[in-house]
């Protein structure tokens, strides 16, 4: 099913966004088992009976509410909590292992893998599944969150379904190389980077004297060792495995992750659903041009709402 959702589709009374936000539940603190201590998260109570997302974050420190300090401070990832919240549906957003609540769960987030994370996402969903009293979960991924759900789809029956958000339709050294060559300020050392890819899919990492200095402190050790990993990954492949049902969301303004791989995945998955947002960005802001300095501003700004559309698809999808 195709579905693509404009800006005036979504709009509301201000009357009923202002009865939403009276009714919304207040967030708690939610932990699961992780390998060496709890993952942390926090929990929406939409109340009995209501469907139950887990929202897996993307890369890098990326924490629960969708920030990071490499000065993401958009909060989306909140948003689309309480979005989905005023819809009636329960939600738990989450910190990765080894990051900010979750510092306890390993003793170095940079030894993670796509696996680890999604043994996580099988913990939440037992944890959230015997809380709420409820069959199965949603599990909602974002960006490299979206790889993490397709690995844990394939080998966990308490998944109702996936939920994939501006996902990696491709191998990740793909679409490293295009971003790279997409940023005008990375001429300088474009070559370096595309060797530093070549390296890595090769599975050798790279010493630090061996990069411009300006470039050597984005690929420590660590995560170059986990570059690896994830470089190994195919989304589609697991998607053309996973047989559960499935929501496919592309955001038409997104600059990190293209049409080829929403593409991808609809190829891998013919019977998912797939919603296109025309103005939505990588972090689920609505973007008026194709400005990529408007775009980018987007991801510091915590007072732009949600694009319109997506919270209505997620709930329509979940409540289906």
């Amino acid at each position: 099913m195709i579905r693509m959702v404009g800006v005036a589709a979504a709009m509301v009374l201000s009357a009923n966004a202002t009865l939403a936000q009276e009714s919304m539940p207040t967030g708690v603190a939610i932990e699961a088992p992780g390998p060496q201590g709890a993952l942390a998260g926090t929990l929406l109570d939409a109340g009995k009976g209501a469907p139950v997302v887990l929202i897996v974050p993307g890369s890098g420190p990326t924490d629960r509410d969708g920030n990071s300090p490499m000065g993401v401070t958009a909060g989306y990832l909140r948003q689309l909590a309480e979005g989905l919240a005023a819809k009636g549906i329960t939600s738990a957003r989450v910190d990765k292992r080894g990051m900010f609540g979750s510092r306890a769960a390993v003793s170095d987030p940079n030894s993670a893998t796509i696996a680890g994370y999604a043994d996580d996402v099988v913990a939440w969903t037992r944890v959230l599944k015997a809380r709420a009293g409820t069959q199965c979960v949603w599990v909602a991924g974002h960006s490299e969150g979206a790889l993490v759900a397709l690995a844990a789809g394939q080998r966990d029956a308490d998944i109702c379904g996936l939920i994939l958000i501006a996902g990696p339709g491709r191998k990740l050294g793909t679409i490293m190389r295009e971003q790279f060559r997409a940023n005008p300020a990375n001429a300088p050392f474009l070559d370096s980077l595309l060797g530093m890819m070549d390296a890595l899919e090769a599975g050798r990492t790279v010493a630090a004297d061996a990069l411009p200095p300006a470039i050597a402190p984005y690929f420590p050790p660590g995560v170059q060792t986990y570059l690896i990993d994830v470089l190994k990954q195919d989304p589609a492949a697991l998607a053309k495995a996973y047989g559960g049902p499935m929501l496919i969301v592309r955001g038409g303004r997104d600059v990190q992750v293209a049409q080829a791989d929403a593409d991808a995945l609809r190829a891998a998955a013919p019977k998912a659903d797939y919603v296109a947002l025309p103005m939505m960005n990588h972090v689920l802001k609505a973007v008026d041009s194709e400005d990529r300095a408007a775009n980018l501003a987007t991801y510091a700004d915590a007072s732009r709402p949600l694009a319109p559309g997506l919270v209505d698809a997620v709930a329509a999808f979940v409540k289906r």
